[in-house]
């Protein structure tokens, strides 16, 4: 779902920052290529005890936290048809 949302919205501004909570480097890397997930993708490698879990209260994955262009928080935890309306409404139906 969240690739397909990427592609529809992606021309319209929305971004995916992608932050791994992986703690092997070649598990993470294969998991991008495996799944094709073209976005920017991040990792220190330290699992749970990630800098961005504990900052955004991360602890289950996968786990979506959508942010404005002035970086507030507008939805966390959205997939499937939730992630899609939000998007929806968001961008207009586009």
């Amino acid at each position: 779902n969240v690739v397909r949302m990427y592609e529809k919205y992606k021309d319209e501004g929305f971004e995916i920052y992608g932050v791994s909570l992986d703690r092997s480097k070649e598990d993470w890397v294969a998991a991008i290529e495996k799944d094709q997930l073209t976005w920017k993708h991040v990792s220190d490698l330290q699992y749970f005890d990630s800098q961005a879990a504990r900052l955004y209260n991360i602890n289950a994955i996968p786990a979506t936290v959508l942010i404005d262009p002035d970086g507030n928080i507008v939805a966390k935890n959205l997939r499937g048809p939730a992630l899609e309306g939000k998007l929806s409404e968001i961008f207009g139906g586009a």
